[in-house]
């Protein structure tokens, strides 16, 4: 069982930097692949951000070359940095977990970009 808490999110203006933070519980975090998800209202959730277990990485489109994803093995987590933030980056950002025959979700943290 691993258990997801994200921390970091706000209020932020435009063109500006938040840093999200994931912390898992459990053993085994090394072995599992690693993803930011966003989900804005009215819209279904997608992906914004894959790190695997060797540290390979998958951006969506939108945030490439914006939002670095990275994963710390040693202190069970895994980060966002997302900067140049835009109104359209708005939403729930939910961390997520997943291996073969195992998915945890975080309970979410908002990120509003608003002047």
């Amino acid at each position: 069982q691993v258990q997801l808490v994200e921390s970091g999110g706000g209020l932020v203006q435009p063109g500006g930097s938040l840093r999200l933070s994931c912390a898992a519980s459990g053993r085994s975090f090394s072995i599992y692949y690693m993803g930011w998800y966003r989900q804005a209202p009215g819209k279904q959730r997608e992906l914004v951000a894959l790190i695997t277990p060797s540290g390979s990485t998958n951006y969506a489109d939108s945030v490439k070359d914006r939002f670095p994803i990275s994963r710390d093995n040693a202190k069970n987590a895994v980060y966002l940095q997302m900067n140049s933030l835009k109104p359209e980056d708005t939403a729930v950002y939910y961390c997520r977990a997943f291996r073969a025959g195992s998915d945890y979700w975080g309970q979410g943290t908002q990120v509003t970009v608003s002047s």
